[in-house]
């Protein structure tokens, strides 16, 4: 079967998370989007993990559903759906603690098939640290430990490492992360076959280090509101089950594990250097020029996941094999709408919009990925255009930096002569010199699109 599934979410249990993203909320954004498997995030909550178990039932091997699946759609003007959605209990651990004498702080993501095997593994965290202040616990504990604990607590679990090259709490992070991953999980490295990118990064970055050969590499929304799914995902053909997908990654062969679905990387939020406070940016080689110190003001920059994966790569260029998994780098279609229409992509003439096109395509990646110019140009030309550009990686991009998200745009300004201010989250599209803010004029890829 061929599905879609986003492995990164967080519950309102979590800080800085919309009271929205409950089972419903995301069981209902998830058929907007057309993605079929959710995470649960948050199962080591205990009162997120008694909302799991109320609300969700067992269906397929290792995956739930909603018990009442007759969920209101979360827009109007879109038909309530039974399209299928399935959730897979996960959970994501910051770990905090000092390793060959420097502190290090690391985010590593759980899944398990059922929920005595989470029941057991926060059983053994609780006795740990304080896993009731949030969904997402801090606790003192080794990742190569954590591992261990879902080993033996669920052996057929799998543990991944999240968002590995975010700079403050990531595996590779410039702020407090290793160099290589056997300095992390030590004797049980083996058992670690999958990491997740992070916004701020892609496999095309990722693939010019040969150490990362072997692993599978997963993209996710890691999303605080369920209308956040999806802006990265993955794409699987495999059996609809858990341990299916699991032995996808496992194997990381584009026949059952078939792609993932991306941000481009310059549009999150760590991909450059920089200190947010004094809006300065900075690409690495004008970050060593300054020896990593802030031009303005003097204090250290932040490094971020461009520099990071720079510093670790070992080839010029990525490598793939002929199996690997293909890559979409897509925009969400709400910035895409806003764009064009000219207005924020949570406003009601955006959403009026949104919602007439999922009606009409079915669900977002449908229309994305799926639709052809044609069927789409006769809802709207300017629309089937700009997704041709998005497929084909011919965008304007501004580059994020110090948790500062970037921006990617379709058209120049002078594409829009009857409209001023053609957008109205540009964030700083003239501001930047050179590539970062030029449209690209694209490359080959591995799968045939083009690349900047």
């Amino acid at each position: 079967m061929d599905y879609i599934a986003d492995l990164h979410v967080h519950s309102p249990f979590s800080r800085a998370t919309s009271k929205d993203c409950d089972p419903a909320g995301l069981c209902a954004w998830g058929r907007i989007k057309g993605i079929q498997v959710v995470a649960s995030g948050d199962f080591t909550h205990p009162s997120w993990f008694a909302m799991l178990k109320e609300k969700l039932a067992p269906s397929e091997p290792g995956f739930f559903r909603l018990k009442d699946e007759v969920t209101p759609p979360p827009l109007p003007g879109i038909p309530p759906s039974a399209a299928t959605v399935r959730f897979v209990l996960s959970a994501e651990i910051s770990c905090i603690y000092k390793r060959h004498g420097v502190v290090r702080k690391v985010h590593n993501l759980i899944y398990v098939p059922d929920f005595s095997s989470a029941e057991r593994i926060a059983a053994r965290l609780a006795a740990i640290g304080n896993i009731v202040s949030d969904g997402r616990p801090i606790l003192g504990l080794d990742s190569r430990n954590l591992l261990e604990i879902v080993l033996e607590n669920a052996p057929e679990g799998f543990l991944v490492p999240a968002h590995v090259w975010t700079p403050w709490f990531s595996l590779f992070g410039s702020k407090s992360g290793f160099n290589h991953i056997e300095e992390c999980f030590g004797d049980l490295t083996s058992h670690v076959f999958a990491l997740e990118t992070g916004l701020s990064s892609d496999p095309d970055m990722n693939r010019r280090i040969s150490a990362l050969d072997r692993f599978a590499l997963i993209s996710n929304s890691d999303c605080h509101s369920p209308s956040r799914l999806g802006r990265e995902a993955n794409l699987f053909s495999t059996g609809f089950d858990f341990y299916s997908l699991r032995d996808a990654l496992r194997r990381n062969n584009r026949n059952t594990f078939r792609g993932t679905i991306e941000f481009y990387p310059e549009e999150g939020k760590y991909h450059l250097d920089g200190h947010r406070a004094c809006k300065v940016r900075m690409e690495p080689a004008e970050t060593r020029a300054v020896e990593n110190r802030c031009p303005v003001c003097g204090k250290a920059l932040t490094v971020g996941v461009l520099n990071r994966v720079m510093e670790l790569a070992d080839r010029d260029t990525p490598v793939f094999s002929p199996e690997s998994p293909l890559i979409h780098s897509l925009v969400p279609l709400p910035e895409i709408l806003a764009e064009l229409l000219g207005a924020g992509p949570a406003t009601k003439t955006v959403l009026t919009r949104y919602a007439g096109l999922i009606n009409r395509f079915g669900s977002e990646f449908n229309l994305l990925l799926h639709a052809t110019r044609e069927e789409i140009a006769t809802e709207w030309p300017l629309l089937a255009e700009a997704i041709s550009r998005v497929r084909e990686g011919r965008v304007i991009r501004v580059s994020g930096y110090d948790g500062e998200f970037g921006a990617v745009r379709v058209f120049r300004d002078e594409e829009y002569p009857a409209r001023k201010n053609a957008r109205t989250f540009t964030r700083g599209i003239h501001e930047l010199k050179g590539a970062s803010g030029s449209e690209s004029t694209g490359k080959e890829r591995p799968d045939g699109k083009l690349k900047q």
